[in-house]
């Protein structure tokens, strides 16, 4: 997600501070925030990929994701 959103989204927050927001202002902003939410679990999925478990022993063990 680019800068440029990431702005979008804290602009709409302070405007929401101020006053209600249009229907428009509020679908644009749940839009914004839902792909914000699926980019930063794509890139919690990203690193959990590459992550394992060391245990005292030595042996690694990948880090599985639960369904």
């Amino acid at each position: 997600m680019d800068q440029k959103k990431l702005d979008r989204i804290s602009e709409l927050t302070r405007i929401s501070r101020v006053r209600e927001l249009t229907e428009e202002e509020k679908v644009e902003r749940e839009a914004l925030r839902n792909e914000y939410r699926a980019a930063m679990r794509a890139s919690l999925e990203g690193t959990l990929s590459r992550t394992y478990i060391q245990y005292p022993d030595g042996t690694k063990k990948k880090v599985e994701k639960k369904d």
